[in-house]
């Protein structure tokens, strides 16, 4: 009886030692979230698993070229909530440390690795929608937009403001979901159009639909989710899911290899796949990983999941640079300053 009461106590100790060692584990995470999420999504990983978080915050194109720049010598211990197609593109050089979270059982089959080693976990998706000021449309007899080429005709010139796809994810997602729709050559032909109707292409997902909402421009091309939230607080916006379908991806979360603080680490990605933690996204987007979380956002379109492209992430990654390197080729004279 002694011997399994002594055990008992070394047991409760290790535990609690165990666990103010992880109080004092500072980890560096690289992420894309919108700055209104970095405030409740650390207090909600610091509870949840006693870790301290330190944020390292960009949008999706920045934090991408930065952690790949760091590839010989990583500064993050973890990625999180950045684009599924940057991670594809971290796994492909061995940049993830291999780790399946728990509960990953309980997420949907999209937003798991479906490759092994297993590496990322999906947390949420978010798609690309035409936020459509109806104010503005009215002084200029501009008719609501159906369709991507709507956006091509001439009532809407200098009207168009979309995400820089090198700096953003809503940007890129985009871009590719317009090639993976049309076909390369149509997919270009269309953007050199509808280049001619874009006022500026913002380092922001979040911007276009923002400046819609606020009337500086008829039109934006941005995210799902900020359309819903800008019309919730009153804008005078149409949220339009183009009737090709619309461009999408998820965020995602990966341990960084090698890092020093991979137990902190994995308790950190065994959190990103609970329920707790999904129900959290649900405060933010409408299109959570796990089985069992329903995000029914106000303002969000209904048949939006319907409208999600077949979407190839791997292709995404693959073609990346590619892709990039011609869309700044043709227009990246109409790119907003960088600060």
């Amino acid at each position: 009886m002694k011997s399994a009461l002594k055990l008992l106590s070394i047991a409760a100790i290790s535990a609690t030692i165990s666990t103010a060692a992880l109080a004092q584990t500072k980890l560096s995470i690289y992420t894309a979230l919108e700055n209104d999420q970095l405030a409740p999504f650390k207090a909600a990983i610091e509870k949840a698993t006693g870790v301290q978080v330190d944020w390292v915050r960009d949008s999706t194109g920045v934090i991408t070229a930065r952690f790949l720049a760091e590839k010989a010598s990583p500064k993050a211990d973890m990625v999180l909530g950045l684009a599924a197609s940057s991670l594809l593109l971290f796994e492909k050089e061995g940049l993830l440390e291999t780790y399946k979270p728990a509960a990953v059982a309980s997420l949907k089959p999209a937003f798991t690795d479906p490759t092994e080693p297993y590496t990322w976990t999906g947390m949420d998706a978010f798609l690309s929608v035409v936020c459509f000021n109806k104010p503005e449309a009215e002084k200029r007899k501009a008719a609501l937009p159906t369709s991507w080429q709507d956006l091509t005709k001439a009532e809407f010139k200098d009207q168009v403001v979309m995400p820089h796809p090198a700096s953003s994810g809503t940007g890129y997602l985009t871009v590719a979901a317009w090639i993976q729709i049309m076909g390369e050559k149509a997919a270009w032909d269309f953007m050199d159009k509808l280049h001619q109707n874009i006022a500026v292409y913002t380092h922001s997902g979040s911007a276009p639909c923002v400046q819609a909402a606020k009337g500086e421009r008829m039109v934006g091309i941005g995210f799902d989710m900020r359309g819903a939230r800008e019309k919730t607080n009153g804008a005078p916006i149409e949220i339009v899911l183009p009737k090709e379908g619309a461009g999408w991806d998820m965020e995602a979360t990966a341990i960084v290899k090698g890092t020093k603080n991979l137990e902190a680490a994995k308790k950190v990605a065994d959190w990103i796949a609970s329920k707790e933690a999904n129900e959290l996204y649900g405060k933010f987007y409408a299109i959570v990983a796990h089985s069992d979380v329903k995000a029914a956002p106000p303002n969000y379109p209904a048949n939006a999941e319907q409208a999600m492209v077949k979407n190839d992430f791997a292709w995404m990654a693959a073609n990346r640079e590619r892709i990039l390197a011609e869309w700044v080729k043709r227009y990246e004279s109409k790119a907003q300053p960088k600060n």
